[in-house]
Parts: structure tokens; sequence; C-alpha cells
């Protein structure tokens, strides 16, 4: 039951969609312009480094509030579970910026709140080496889909080498729970960009550009 709730209680936190509500606050619906998404990149985009920087910090941080929300209300009654009960409620975060039901389910892409459960479930070294990655593959390729779809794989692959090496202190059952989760998550990335995929293979993917406020 308290997997669940976890689940529930990450999921309204990623209902918040900064980047949607940012351009509103502008008289813009950013699902209508740029590649029709409500992520932080399509943001930048449309709206410039602004937008694009308060998407990323208010996605990020939806889901950092959700693993603080959980650790508050379940911490204490299941202390060895605090990194799973983190885990899913990062899960339900990413869902709910993904598919947000009062939005016909067309929210985002969830790297952004992936990034804030990065930073909420692994020590500062790990969260630097997927920092480093995502800002050295975008420099070299001007790809934000490369470097995007690097940082879940190198999290997967981070959260499997923590978790091996006893960091995360949970029972083994639970640390294959958190491995599933971390698998999930990088697996609905690659979907989400399912399209960015087939356009860097066909090599007609947008690379990085900034946009201006659109003051129509």
């Amino acid at each position: 039951m308290e997997r669940i709730l976890c689940l529930l209680i990450g999921y309204a936190f990623g209902l918040f969609q900064t980047g949607y509500i940012y351009g509103k606050l502008q008289h813009i619906d950013i699902r209508s312009q740029g590649s029709g998404n409500a992520g932080t990149t399509n943001a930048l985009r449309v709206l410039g480094w602004k937008a694009g920087l308060i998407t990323f910090l208010g996605d990020a941080f939806k889901c950092i509030f959700a693993v603080i929300a959980v650790h508050l209300i379940f911490g204490r009654m299941h202390p060895e579970l605090a990194p799973l009960y983190a885990m899913y409620a990062g899960m339900g975060a990413v869902f709910g910026h993904n598919y947000p039901f009062y939005m016909k389910f067309k929210g985002g892409k969830g790297i952004a709140a992936t990034a804030g459960l990065l930073a909420s479930t692994l020590p500062l070294p790990m969260i630097l080496i997927c920092l480093a990655a995502f800002l050295v593959v975008v420099g070299l390729t001007r790809y934000v889909s490369v470097g995007s779809l690097v940082v879940v794989t190198l999290y997967l692959i981070e959260i499997v080498y923590y978790g091996q090496s006893g960091g995360f202190g949970v029972p083994e059952e639970a640390l294959w729970e958190m491995y599933v989760i971390a698998g999930l998550l990088m697996a609905s990335a690659f979907f989400k960009h399912r399209a960015n995929i087939s356009r860097l293979l066909s090599g007609t993917e947008n690379k990085l550009s900034v946009g201006k406020k659109n003051k129509s």
C-alpha cells in the first residue's frame, strides 16, 4: 500500500506543469509551438533561456519535493525502505509530468523530473558524472535528445552500481525493485523520445536553439 501511495503522491506533484504554466502567463501555449512538448527543451526554443531554466528547475524540484514529502510521511515508519519509496515517488512525478490527466495526458518527456530524482537518490559524484556527460554530449552534438538519453542510461547504471555496492542500505528485494524502477524510467524516456530517435537516424533531428519570447 505504501508503494502505491508514494506513486500517487509523486504523480500529484508531477502534475505541476512548469513550462505550460509559464507559457500561459506569457499568453502562449507552448504545446502549440515548436515540438508541441511541454518540457524544458521546447520552452527553451519557444520562449528563451529564462523560460528554459525556470521550466527545468520547476520540473526537477517538483520531483525533489515529492521525495521529501514521501520521506516525511513514511520515513519514520520504514526507514530501511526510504530509498525505495523515494524511487516510487520519483517515478510517479515523472508519470505525472509526462501524462497529466487535466492536459489530456499531453505533458513533457520527463527528463527534468528524472534529474530531480537523480539528485535525490545518488551521491554528489554520481550526480556530477551525469551532469558532465549531458553537457559534453550536448556541447559536442547540440542534440538535447541524445544528452537526455545518455543521462537516463547512466542513471540506471549508477543505481545498479551504487546498489550493488551497498550504498542504499535496503533489503535485497527492495534493491531489485529500485533497479526495475530505474529501468522503467529509462524505457519511458526512450519511448517519449521515439520521434527524436527516428529523426536522429534520418539525420533530421533539430539541434539546440534558443527562441525569443513571443510577444503576440
